[in-house]
C-alpha cells in the first residue's frame, strides 16, 4: 500500500447524495456496506460480501477486491489465501450510495469457497414450479464445482 490517503466526502442531504459526483458511502449501523462482485465480461454475479470503510479504501487504492469478513471480524483481501484474486475494472455505487457493485476479473478457478465459480450456484424456483405445502427445492444453476475447495482452503 502507498501513502495515499483516500477521503470520502461527508454525507450530505438525500438530494446532495443522489446528485453529487463525490463519494459519500453510507455504511450501516455495523459500519458495513454490501458489495456485489460481478464478472466484468459476462456480467455473471460472483459473490456478495461486505466492506467497511477500510476495505473500501483499500479496494480503491490497490484495484483488487478487499472485503470485511463478518464471521472472522477482519479485513479480507479476496484471493490472498486461494490465489483467486478479483482484479477490479470498475466500482459502481448506487443512487443513495449504500450499495456497491464491483466489476471484476476473477483470477483463478472461482469466487466461492465451496469450489463453485460463483457463490450463486443454486436457483430458486418460483410460480408454478413451487409445490404447494412443501419446502422449496433449489435447482442447480451451474455445472458443479470447478476446483477442489478442500485442497485450496483446507477442511472447514
Amino acid at each position: 500500500m502507498s501513502d495515499k490517503t483516500i477521503v470520502f466526502a461527508p454525507r450530505g442531504s438525500y438530494k446532495e447524495v443522489e446528485k453529487s459526483m463525490l463519494l459519500m458511502p453510507k455504511f450501516d449501523e455495523k459500519g458495513l456496506i454490501p458489495a456485489m462482485a460481478v464478472d466484468y465480461r459476462t456480467k455473471e454475479p460472483l459473490m456478495l460480501a461486505y466492506m467497511n470503510e477500510e476495505a473500501l479504501k483499500m479496494t480503491i487504492e490497490i484495484g483488487e477486491a478487499v472485503y470485511y469478513s463478518r464471521s472472522r471480524q477482519e479485513i479480507w483481501h479476496k484471493g490472498l489465501t486461494s490465489g483467486h484474486i478479483q482484479k477490479v475494472h470498475q466500482i459502481l455505487i448506487d443512487c443513495d450510495q449504500d450499495a456497491i457493485v464491483l466489476l471484476v476479473d476473477q483470477i483463478g478457478a472461482g469466487a466461492c469457497h465451496t469450489g463453485h465459480h460463483s457463490c450463486f450456484f443454486r436457483s430458486v424456483p418460483f410460480g408454478e414450479a413451487v409445490k404447494d405445502g412443501e419446502p422449496v427445492a433449489l435447482e442447480a444453476a451451474d455445472d458443479g464445482c470447478c476446483f477442489d475447495a478442500e485442497a485450496v482452503y483446507g477442511k472447514k
